[in-house]
This record gives structure tokens, sequence and C-alpha cells, in this order.
């Protein structure tokens, strides 16, 4: 009975997971081409899917699968899969699917306020609409943490990356927020040594940065047969594994964000391709979680893309595509250009080394926002005094501040620390890779990313979620996360250049 049990639970996850698809591209299409007037009959949309998909996996004969389908008879991935199934069964059945309607209709609510407030730096205007994802979010937070016997904050970090704990956190965020004014400033005192940088000069078309954006995603092996880059006003990843969606924005005035962007958001991609196959639309074939996905998008740009290695084999594709720029587009100016450290108000476009910066503040910040010791209408006055703190910044515009980010006005409250999380395992995966690959770097310099994303594809992606975190690094790498990785990296880097 128990691998009938678990065969029931597959047919049942696999039409869950076609509804958690069709939901994504819904989203997509809202962020990248719906007309403005499609909002509120998007939200209806949106919000019947995690309804119905909450309602089935919440079901009493979902639980009753769920206790029958005993471990006997299921090979390694099926009890896997199991494991993953109860675990986000755990989840949902904290939350009513009441809560679940409400939650989606006030994210997209919010949504489309925010995209109208960010432009005019205005955050009272969307400050009513945060208030009520807020809300519904601090309830959502209180059920799974009564239901899995955890801090709230915990229980919502756990839904982007399971396991992850604020007490295992906190110490390495407040390490590096001591570690950062003196080496900062070491930083940019080399820099200051070096000889200067040379700028490029635009206008860079638009049409000529997506041509470009698209051949450096095929460069990294990006399959057009299954994916797409389009515009947004915040870029993302998304879509579904066969059918991947990017989305960057762009600048006339300057490539390399929307180029770098594209960058990133294609290691992302890369991993949604990577997963296995066999398992599509079960637990255990999803991307493990948002930290580990965040390394994937950060190997790819940070450690691989912004290296010396990959100006050799960017600077001549430049100069064919915005001639008159020799010198901006030597490949030791353009290493210097890609790792150039100035502090700034936008996390997108910071660098690697005051990147952690702008993560520390939003964690310290939506930790206080969930447990109640910071009132929305105080945010922007907090974020303000939090950019002073660590990096040393006078914000004066809210649309530089607390705008600047779509994740709180989705209600992704708790993502946060995975990018720093991220940065930290993908320096930790690109030294593993190059110790076991060693020709990765002349690779990248012919502008062959085979070798590498191979690696991730065996270490990384075909593991989905069949381990943790934790698992899928030590196995890669051979010791647990290590942050003195990430730090070792920055020095020889920004110091020893």
């Amino acid at each position: 009975m128990s691998s009938n049990a678990y065969t029931q639970l597959e047919k049942r996850f696999a039409r869950m997971g076609a509804l958690g698809e069709a939901a994504g591209m819904l989203h997509w299409d809202m962020a990248a081409v719906m007309p403005e007037g499609g909002h509120e009959s998007r939200a209806e949309q949106l919000a019947t899917i995690n309804v119905i998909a909450h309602e089935m996996l919440t079901s009493a004969e979902t639980g009753d699968l769920l206790a029958l389908a005993g471990e006997g008879g299921l090979d390694e991935w099926q009890r896997a899969n199991l494991r993953e199934m109860k675990r986000v069964h755990t989840h949902a059945t904290a939350l009513s699917p009441d809560l679940v309607e409400a939650s989606t209709k006030a994210r997209a609510a919010c949504e489309k306020t925010w995209r109208e407030a960010r432009p005019k730096g205005d955050f009272k205007l969307v400050l009513p609409r945060l208030q009520a994802v807020l809300d519904l979010t601090r309830e959502a937070a209180a059920a799974k943490a009564e239901k899995l016997d955890l801090s709230p904050y915990d229980a919502l970090m756990d839904e982007f990356e399971p396991g992850a704990r604020a007490a295992d956190i906190t110490p390495i965020f407040d390490d590096y927020a001591a570690f950062l004014p003196d080496f900062l400033g070491r930083v940019l005192e080399h820099q200051k040594r070096q000889v200067p940088i040379v700028y490029p000069k635009g206008p860079f078309s638009i049409e000529s940065q997506k041509k470009l954006g698209e051949k450096l995603m095929a460069t990294i092996g990006f399959d057009f047969h299954h994916g797409r880059l389009d515009t947004s006003l915040h870029p993302f990843c998304g879509g579904t594994p066969d059918d991947v969606r990017i989305t960057t924005r762009y600048n006339e005035e300057q490539f390399a964000d929307a180029m770098m962007g594209v960058v990133h958001e294609t290691g992302h991609a890369m991993y949604e391709r990577g997963l296995p196959v066999a398992w599509r639309r079960q637990p255990v074939g999803q991307a493990r979680g948002m930290a580990l996905h965040e390394s994937q998008s950060l190997i790819v740009e940070m450690q691989a893309a912004r290296s010396l290695a990959f100006c050799r084999y960017l600077s001549p594709l430049l100069s064919e595509t915005y001639p008159g720029n020799g010198a901006a587009f030597a490949p030791d100016n353009l290493a210097r250009f890609y790792t150039r450290v100035e502090p700034g108000f936008i996390r997108v476009s910071a660098d690697e080394v005051t990147y952690p910066a702008h993560v520390i503040l939003r964690y310290r910040l939506e930790q206080a926002l969930v447990a109640g010791d910071l009132k929305l209408p105080d945010l922007p006055a907090a974020w303000n005094a939090g950019m002073k703190q660590l990096l040393d910044l006078t914000v004066t515009s809210d649309r530089e501040g607390c705008l600047q980010d779509i994740h709180w006005f989705d209600g992704a409250f708790g993502y946060f620390p995975c990018y720093s999380l991220g940065a930290m395992t993908a320096a930790q995966f690109f030294a593993a890779a190059i110790d076991a690959e060693p020709g990765i770097p002349a690779a990248i310099e012919r502008g062959d990313f085979a070798p590498l994303i191979g690696w991730l594809r065996v270490n990384v992606h075909g593991r989905a979620s069949s381990l943790s975190s934790p698992e899928i690094i030590r196995a890669a790498t051979g010791k647990p996360l290590d942050a003195g990785v990430f730090r070792r990296h920055l020095e020889r880097r920004y110091l020893n250049a």
C-alpha cells in the first residue's frame, strides 16, 4: 500500500507542479508585457491558481497518502522526494486558503502600486498597500512559526532557503559588517594607485544592448529553444525549467548594468535548465533553495564574467558592438572597470565588496518589521540611517532607498539573506571547480563556459533537492560553507590585482 500511496502522491504533486508553472508564467507576463489595466484580473487569476494548488496540497487525501507512504521499496531519489513532499505539506498546512488568497491579491495590488511609486520616489503612495502585505506576512509567519517550531522570521526564511536560521546568519553578517570599513578603505586606496579607468562613451542603443545580451547568453550556454530575453522594471529570471524567461532593464547612457544583469540572470537560467528532467514538477526536482540559486547566478556573473580571463574574450566583442571605445575596451581596463569598487545606493548595481552591506541592511530591517520592532512608516528613516552607518551614504530619495527593490512589495520577506549566502557559496564552488578542472579559466578566456557549466551540472544542478544545501556544498567542495573563502577571493581580486 505504501508504494501505491507514493505513486498517487507523485501524480498529485505533478498536477500541483503544473499549476505552479502556470502561475510563474502569469507572473512573468505581469512584469514584462501585461498592460496596466490587466492587474485586477491577473490578481484574481493568480489567487485562484494558488488557492486551488493550496487546497490540493492541504487536502485530507494528500495528508492520508503522506501518512501511508512509507520509505520501503523506494529508491534514494524517491525517498528524498517523499521527504520534500512532507516539507512543503507542513508549510502549506500552516496557512488557511483564505490567507493564501488574501496574500496573493495583496501582493499583486502592492506590486502594481510600487511600479508607480518607485519612479516618483513616493513611499507614502505605496505605504497602505505595503502595510496590508506586511500584516498578512506577519500572520503567515506566526502560523508557520507555530507549525515548524521556529521564530516567525526563521519560518519565512525556511520557505526560501530550507534550514536557514538567523542564529547562523547573524554572526556571519555582523562579522562582515565589522570587516567592511577597514577592508573597503584599503581597496579604495589600492584603486587610487592603479592606472585610471577609461570609461566607455555612449550612447548605447537598447537594440545593440539586447543583441549583446543574447550573444552572451548563448556564450554561457542558454538554449533559446527553451527561453527568451525581455524587459522589465526589475531584472529577474522566471518561467519554468523548459521555458525560462529572463528580463533586464536598459539605460542608453551605459550598458554595463544591463549586460551584467543578463549574465547574472543567465546563471539562474542555467540552474533551472540543468535540473533533472526525470523529476520535473516533483518537489525533489526543484532548485534546492534561493541561496543556492543565487550562488549559480553569482558564480557566472561575479566569479567568471568579471574575471580578467572573461574580459579578454569580451574585449573584441564590445569593440565590434560599440566602435570608437578602443582604450576603454582593452582587457586590463575592462577588468578594472568591472571590478571597480565605489559605494552606491542601488543594490543591483553594487560592486562585489559593498554588495553584502546592502543585504545586511535589508536583513536587519525586515527582521525588525516582522517582529514589530520597526513600524512601516518609519522604514525610510531607518533605511537611510542604516545606509549611512554601513556605507557612509546619505540617501536623498526613497527611489534610491527603500523603494528600489521589488521583494518586500511582492511579499518576499526572508529572501534577502540568500544573496550574500549565495555569494559566499559561489566563491567556494568556483574554487572547487577550478581545483577539479584547472582548464576552466583558459576556457572562459575563449568564451567557452562548457567546463564550468559541466561541473555545475554534476555537482549542483543535477542534484536538485535530493540533498540539503549544506550537503550539496560539502559534497561539491569537500567542506561546509566557509565565509573565509569569500574573503580570500575579495582580497586576491581587490588588493592583489
